[in-house]
């Protein structure tokens, strides 16, 4: 395969696919009668110099497969590659149980399609709802403050970021990444992620193709089930044996992929006392700062931002202290949700629907937290520093689970906000409140000193009417459950995966975390 890389064409362009694939065949030099297929690797806009272009990499595949290597120094943007392809074969090893999989997340559902196709029929057990349940639970919260424990922005089908933007950014180079995506198209999402630089599907279809997921691995002979939380496990001579379930039920197991979500606290807690191998990691706290999107688009783009789909944007500043702050999950058009997973904590997260066409974009504005900031060597104590800032973020709100919000201008001491335009989106509600009761002081002083910064670099991020709404506690895990090169905790037969085992940050990574462990399972490693 040959790619053609760089080929920049106006907005005006009529038909720039066919534009981007005539120039790529006329740089090759290659007639269009020898080309089996010429069609988009990967589009991109270009904004960094104030007019707007879009950015094509083109694949050529030629009837000839032995002529193209000839071509690789056609141009210096041309280039000979050999496709990145997803396979393995399954072991000559039985299993002696069959494989369960605990949660159905993206890991937990791309580990049990893996193994049912590999034809390993898995147990999916998923501790919340089915996915339509599921969205009547949330819905209902945010009309009424009521949390349901277990069907909630966190828990049930298809994870947390079945309530995100539906983002497939990842910077990881796995072959894996590219058969999730595939694998997302087949079950419904946009054909343009397989090309997209910066691909989301949005809550709103993510949703479709969860579902369609789970059908396929039905299909295939697994199982799913749902409110089947586990909470134990049985395990002789360092092996696992079985796991155990809330209504008493035993399953025998000696394969178990953990794919647990890194908001399973309960399980994390269980894990621990159960003598688990885990142990502290890094991640990031912070808020959701909300501005116009119409802004944003102004900002990136200028005058051509009436004819390109909403802008993003991603931030980055190092505080004198050598703290980094950083935005995170961008969700252009979207709107600030309410992730709260336990009852008396507070947490905010951001959604966006495929149009991304509400009137606010949002982003996390995290800091980061390092052990050395928990005050204890405790496994756990990452996870009880998100829960005190939770506490704290939910007592600033009144109770009910109403968010506290601050402007950006109070938040910098440029007093009260005049005429705001920015209206605070989270459900159920809002109340005006302070960061300082929040945070410890070492968080508030890195917001601080961050905003002005990321308003020199993106004009109006700093704007006194920006709102900022705590408390972003659930961007990564704060803890991490050991495993070895071949995907086992020290507890055989126990495969910790995606973002829940501290190993993953997004859906893509996550989902390809997931098939590493199952391909383990079948006996590949």
């Amino acid at each position: 395969m040959l790619l053609v890389r760089n080929i920049r064409l106006p907005l005006s362009c009529p038909d720039p696919d066919a534009e981007a694939a005539a120039q790529a065949l006329h740089i090759l030099r290659v007639p269009a009668h020898k080309a089996a297929r010429c069609g988009v690797a990967k589009l991109s806009v270009d904004a960094r110099h104030g007019k707007p272009v879009l950015v094509y990499t083109m694949a050529i595949t030629l009837k000839d497969e032995g002529e193209e290597s000839a071509y690789a120094g056609a141009s210096p943007c041309v280039c000979f590659t050999q496709p990145a392809r997803f396979s393995f074969s399954v072991g000559d090893t039985a299993l002696k149980t069959r494989p369960v999989v605990v949660g159905l997340g993206p890991a937990g559902l791309f580990a049990a399609l893996l193994l049912a196709r590999s034809g390993f029929r898995p147990l999916v057990l998923e501790r919340g709802p089915e996915l339509d349940e599921r969205v009547k639970a949330v819905e209902h919260f945010e009309k009424t403050g009521e949390l349901n424990l277990n069907a909630n922005i966190q828990f049930g089908e298809g994870g947390a970021g079945t309530f995100s933007d539906g983002k497939l950014t990842t910077r990881i180079k796995d072959p894996r990444c590219r058969k999730v995506l595939e694998e997302m198209v087949d079950a419904g999402a946009p054909e343009e992620i397989l090309y997209d630089a910066k691909p989301h599907i949005g809550t709103d279809l993510l949703r479709g193709v969860v579902k369609q997921l789970r059908e396929k691995i039905i299909s295939l002979g697994g199982e799913v089930r749902f409110f089947a939380k586990v909470t134990g496990f049985q395990w002789e001579n360092d092996r696992v044996q079985a796991v155990f379930l809330k209504n008493g039920e035993k399953i025998e197991a000696e394969d178990v992929v953990l794919a647990l979500g890194h908001r399973a606290r309960d399980t994390f807690t269980l894990l621990y006392e159960e003598k688990f191998a885990l142990e502290q990691k890094p991640f990031a706290m912070g808020v959701r700062i909300e501005h116009p999107q119409a802004m944003i688009d102004a900002v990136q783009y200028g005058d051509a931002a009436a004819i390109l789909p909403a802008a993003d944007y991603r931030l980055t500043y190092t505080t004198q202290k050598n703290r980094g702050v950083y935005t995170f999950c961008m969700c252009p058009g979207g709107y600030v949700v309410a992730a709260a997973s336990e009852e008396g904590r507070l947490a905010v997260n951001g959604m966006s629907e495929h149009a991304r066409d509400g009137k606010n974009a949002n982003s996390a504005l995290l800091v980061q937290i390092f052990p050395e900031d928990f005050g204890s060597d405790h496994p756990l104590a990452g996870m009880l520093f998100q829960r005190e800032l939770e506490e704290r973020a939910f007592l600033a709100g009144g109770g009910s689970y109403t968010a506290p919000v601050q402007t950006v201008g109070s938040f910098l001491g440029k007093g009260k906000v005049e005429a705001a335009e920015v209206t605070a989106t989270y459900r159920p509600a809002v109340r005006e409140s302070s960061l300082d009761e929040i945070f410890p002081a070492f968080m508030t002083e890195a917001l601080r000193e961050a905003l002005p910064a990321m308003g020199r670099k993106l004009k109006g991020f700093d704007r006194a009417d920006a709102v900022l709404t705590a408390v972003e506690s659930r961007s990564s895990s704060p803890v991490r459950l050991l495993r070895d090169e071949d995907r086992q905790s020290p507890i055989r037969g126990l495969y910790p995966c995606g973002e829940g085992g501290g190993w993953a940050g997004g859906i893509l990574s996550a989902a390809a975390d997931g098939m590493r462990c199952a391909e383990a399972v079948c006996k590949q490693l």
